[in-house]
């Protein structure tokens, strides 16, 4: 039976709480230069986008989120989507290996493949792009506290495989920033976890040229509750952060900066959603020039992937998600991104199926090229009530900017809590206003119905877990324990005397050392992180 609200109770603001009038004109636009502040696709400050010709040149890059299983089963899943038209790939890694822990350690027990792709060895790494050309395809990879291990097992591969690395394209999401504000797969403390992000942007700076360093990530500062604006600017904050650690190490700005990404979450508010991403360019911009005196253009350019919001799909009426997941999709694409994954209708109940994922990728196909979106470059530059909220994002962020200085910091803001302070009251505001009604979800707090269908979801093999441990357990027998023992000294002696540990990373990758035996030695140089009580 389904509740039907004729008469709308709701007060008139964004998803993230902020008033919408009802009505917007050009007085609402203050005092506003288009030229300056507007400019044209293509052209400092990229408002409107960072190419002039936007999706006529070039549409986004359709990349699906996938992992799970073994690498063998990941690997069949990606060679599916390539089938299906995907035009990149992106990795999803198992809780044990974000957490730098091998399939075969006590506490990995019952999560090994099953929320995401198990690695522990650079065989693991093979396994999962074989038949895959490494130097045609755009790889991307989802991990942070161990993500140098994991890119230099994927270099090395690549090394191994005849690919040179000056020929790998993809990214590796390599923000520890945003675990310690919102996600909490950390291993290290802040400071030596934002060390080994700056070892591995100046590698990959020096020697994997076409790859993209960090991914700077909004999107788990929004599945943890934050408004838009917090997104936007807890996110460029990071990267802020990045730069002057980059700076401070005596990296030439021109010459990492170009390979910074960012990562923006996709929610259900279309034009606020729009307003950020475009307000996120502008800024970057501005601070890449002005602040830090970038002299290539393409330093000042913010290239952002946007995955629809995880957070905004619902376990009822889960075929709704299509349609959420559609919106939130053109949002990302008004708003210029450069990648995009579109999340599958089952995830709030099981792993994508391969129809579920299906449909998610042909969603992408219908946008790009059905709707007419891509016929011209921001659709929806000049409008009004864009750009007053464009500029309304621009200027919460420099509060936000400012109060992060008053805390003393990134570092000190992180160990003081703030971030989660703010996260946490905008996350209680926004569901408050869901459980008394006025923002209505549809089939939690309005338009429910009873006799739902089941929904089949994708199996988990749980044969899946002793398979991993096996064969990790096979690869400790055949390798040389000297050899590896002589490649954990090496991590722990570049780590403790402050040099960049990538390169020993690579040789232990050759020589069979696990992801947990790299992290474990590079734990005895850089401790571990034990959060205080209330933090």
């Amino acid at each position: 039976m389904s509740s039907v609200t004729t008469n709308r109770r709701t007060p008139w603001t964004t998803v993230s709480g902020v008033p919408v009038q009802p009505l917007y004109t050009v007085e609402d636009l203050g005092n506003f230069f288009p030229d300056q502040e507007l400019g044209l696709p293509g052209h400092f400050p990229f408002t409107r986008g960072i190419h002039e010709s936007m999706y006529r040149g070039r549409l986004w890059t359709m990349r699906q989120f996938a992992g799970f299983g073994r690498p063998v089963d990941t690997n069949e899943r990606f060679h599916f989507l390539l089938r299906q038209g995907q035009t990149g790939l992106s990795t999803a890694f198992d809780l044990p290996t974000l957490m730098g822990l091998d399939s075969d350690d006590p506490r990995s027990v019952g999560e090994v493949g099953r929320l995401g792709v198990a690695v522990d060895t650079i065989d693991d790494m093979l396994a999962l792009f074989d038949g895959i050309d490494l130097g045609q395809v755009s790889v991307s990879m989802t991990i942070n506290a161990p993500a140098i291990v994991i890119m230099a097992f994927y270099v090395a591969a690549a090394r191994q495989r005849g690919v040179a690395w000056n020929e790998l394209r993809g990214t590796i999401q390599n923000d520890i920033l945003k675990e310690f504000h919102a996600q909490n797969e950390f291993v290290f403390p802040p400071e030596p976890s934002v060390r080994l992000v700056v070892d591995l942007i100046e590698f990959c700076t020096q020697q994997v040229t076409q790859w993209n360093t960090v991914s700077i990530s909004g999107y788990h500062i929004r599945e943890a509750g934050s408004t838009a604006a917090q997104e936007l600017a807890f996110t460029l904050a990071d990267g802020r952060h990045y730069v002057e650690q980059c700076l401070a190490r005596g990296m030439d700005i021109d010459t990492f900066a170009p390979r910074l990404s960012f990562f923006f979450n996709s929610h259900n508010d279309l034009f606020e959603e729009v307003a950020k991403y475009r307000a996120a360019r502008s800024l970057w911009a501005e601070l890449m020039r002005d602040e830090y005196k970038a002299k290539a253009e393409a330093s000042w350019k913010l290239r952002f992937h946007a995955q629809t919001a995880g957070c905004s799909l619902q376990a009822v009426q889960p075929e709704v998600n299509l349609m959420r997941v559609a919106y939130q999709a053109l949002a990302a694409v008004l708003g210029g991104c450069q990648s995009l994954h579109t999340n599958s209708m089952d995830e709030t109940l099981a792993l994508p199926s391969e129809h579920a994922a299906t449909l998610s990728l042909r969603t992408q196909q219908v946008l790009a090229h059905e709707t007419g979106v891509t016929n011209t470059s921001d659709p929806l530059g000049g409008s009004y009530f864009v750009e007053h909220f464009t500029q309304q994002m621009k200027q919460e962020a420099r509060r936000c900017f400012h109060d992060i200085a008053g805390q003393g910091g990134m570092i000190a803001a992180i160990e003081n809590g703030y971030f989660r302070r703010k996260i946490a009251d905008s996350a209680y505001v926004y569901q408050r206003s869901i459980d008394v009604g006025e923002k209505l979800i549809v089939g939690v707090n309005a338009f429910q119905q009873s006799g739902d269908k089941i929904m089949p979801v994708m199996p988990f093999d749980e044969s899946t877990e002793s398979a991993q441990v096996e064969s990790l357990r096979q690869v400790k027998r055949d390798r040389s324990w000297d050899d590896v023992s002589r490649s954990l000294d090496e991590i722990r002696r570049a780590a403790a005397a402050g040099q960049n540990v990538f390169s020993a990373l690579l040789e232990a990758a050759d020589r069979r050392v696990t992801v947990q035996e790299c992290m474990d030695a590079l734990a005895d140089s850089l401790g571990r992180f034990r959060p205080s009580a209330g933090w």
